[in-house]
């Protein structure tokens, strides 16, 4: 597979399907989290751990990436998460409302595996535009 196609059937196929146990062989265990100029470490486990506690908030979520760039090893995919808030986030009470959140992820890969990762997610958009927080 090319790094596009890495990308986008991790996320849409083994993130959105639950297949922990596939997950070593999309993310290298060296992988990094990066935030700005700031990285920590992330590996396969923690990995594993973020999109367990996106299940826990939303336990049918499913994420479609919609457009992608690439630049040597980096590859950029804009995306949308859909799934039913069945489970609290940061205090705010499940809806039960189905909410769509766009972003963008930003990974970069080397021998076929995810080694770097970083991106934005527009979830308190989202959550305005349905009415789960409110303007202060």
């Amino acid at each position: 597979m090319e790094n596009k196609e890495i990308v986008k059937y991790f996320y849409e196929v083994i993130a959105t399907e639950n297949q922990f146990d596939e997950f070593s062989r999309y993310i290298s265990e060296n992988c990094t989290q990066r935030d700005g100029q700031k990285r920590m470490h992330l590996g396969v486990e923690g990995m594993k751990e973020h999109f367990l506690a996106v299940r826990e908030t939303y336990p049918d979520f499913a994420m479609k990436i919609y457009n992608q760039y690439e630049d040597k090893s980096y590859v950029v995919s804009e995306f949308i998460m859909r799934g039913t808030h069945k489970g609290e986030f940061i205090g705010i009470t499940p809806t039960n409302k189905v909410i769509e959140i766009t972003g963008i992820n930003i990974d970069k890969i080397l021998d076929g595996k995810i080694v770097e990762h970083s991106g934005v997610a527009r979830t308190f958009e989202a959550f305005f535009e349905n009415g789960l927080i409110k303007p202060v």
